[in-house]
């Protein structure tokens, strides 16, 4: 995803939305996801997941980054991608997934990135 304008510094950009879900339901579709080399469930909580497949919007499409321009801020609930400084138009908009590698994916987020997700 690519910003269409410049975004000032701790602007919210969009929320994560998407059906929330257990823990437990959301391994079970995590492990049916990554056959198709995608997930797109995020911890809110330690009981509860954001699925943006299902009912989700665009967020789910800004790609990880080992070096991102934007971080996550969970308030009442809801997920935001905030800007972590200016982003010029036309910048890929990025934010660091904060996984623990445990899916396997290589990071791909610039050449020689040695991360997993």
């Amino acid at each position: 995803m690519y910003a269409t304008r410049t975004i000032n510094k701790n602007t919210r950009i969009i929320d994560y939305a998407g059906e929330k879900i257990s823990v437990r339901e959301s391994e079970k579709r995590e492990r049916r996801y990554m056959k198709r080399g995608r997930v797109w469930c995020f911890t809110l909580t330690q009981r509860t997941v954001v699925d943006a497949a299902v009912g989700g919007n665009i967020a789910r499409f800004i790609n990880h980054a080992c070096r991102p321009n934007c971080y996550i801020e969970i308030k009442d609930g809801v997920i935001w991608i905030r800007a972590a400084r200016r982003i010029r138009a036309g910048e890929e908009i990025t934010y660091h997934y904060n996984t623990g590698g445990d899916a396997q994916m290589v990071c791909r987020c610039r050449p020689g990135c040695q991360s997993f997700l």
